[in-house]
């Protein structure tokens, strides 16, 4: 085999790789974590044998497709850690979270589910969260947060705001934005009325 064949075969093979990660991407957000791994082949324009070649679990499949958000929450958690006021490095930490939620609704789905503890989507999960915690309870410790907030308010937050629906992903975002800037203001130990971000005209009809 030559030389150029080995690196077109190469190739063809990352081409392969990057379609099945961007149609699972787009699947998870549109369908749900449960969609078939067939409905990913069709999307991605390959063979069911070639998804599970590269991919042979839902699992690693959803590992691949969220490894850059995932990467993303870290930083963002590690940057709020070394912001010196811990109620600020919270919700710095908790707006640009609800951010990248707001931006990959399957990203945040898959936040919020449960998985097998050897799924390494789970490990980069649970090490966010820790790293979360580490917030919270420097922000309890100095005062800015209120003592009976749980994590589990957090992830509450992170499920409440997947249901937000807008006409284009922009208006998604500005509308999480106002969102987190609530949810903030009730979890604050010393609640000061603050400007919110400005609302969000969103898909509704009411009635006269």
């Amino acid at each position: 085999m030559t030389e150029q064949l080995v690196g077109k075969l190469r190739s063809d093979a990352r081409d392969n790789r990057d379609r099945i990660v961007e149609a699972a991407r787009e699947a998870f957000a549109s369908d749900g974590l449960d969609v078939p791994m067939r409905e990913v082949a069709r999307r991605a324009g390959v063979g069911l044998a070639t998804v599970y070649r590269r991919f042979p679990t839902k699992e690693a499949l959803l590992t691949a497709a969220f490894a850059e958000q995932m990467q993303a929450c870290e930083r963002v958690l590690d940057e709020a850690l070394t912001v010196p006021d811990p109620w600020a490095g919270l919700c710095r930490a908790i707006d640009k979270v609800l951010a990248l939620h707001a931006l990959d609704s399957g990203f945040a789905r898959a936040m919020t589910a449960q998985y097998p503890r050897v799924f390494d989507f789970a490990d980069g999960r649970d090490r966010s969260l820790r790293k979360l915690l580490g917030l919270m309870r420097r922000a309890k410790e100095s005062g800015g947060l209120r003592p009976d907030v749980v994590l589990e308010d957090v992830v509450l937050a992170m499920m409440a705001n997947d249901g937000i629906r807008a006409e284009s992903p922009e208006l998604r975002l500005a509308a999480t934005r106002r969102f987190a800037a609530l949810m903030l203001q009730s979890f604050s130990a010393r609640p000061v009325p603050l400007p919110l971000p400005p609302a969000v005209r969103l898909p509704l009809t009411v009635r006269a």
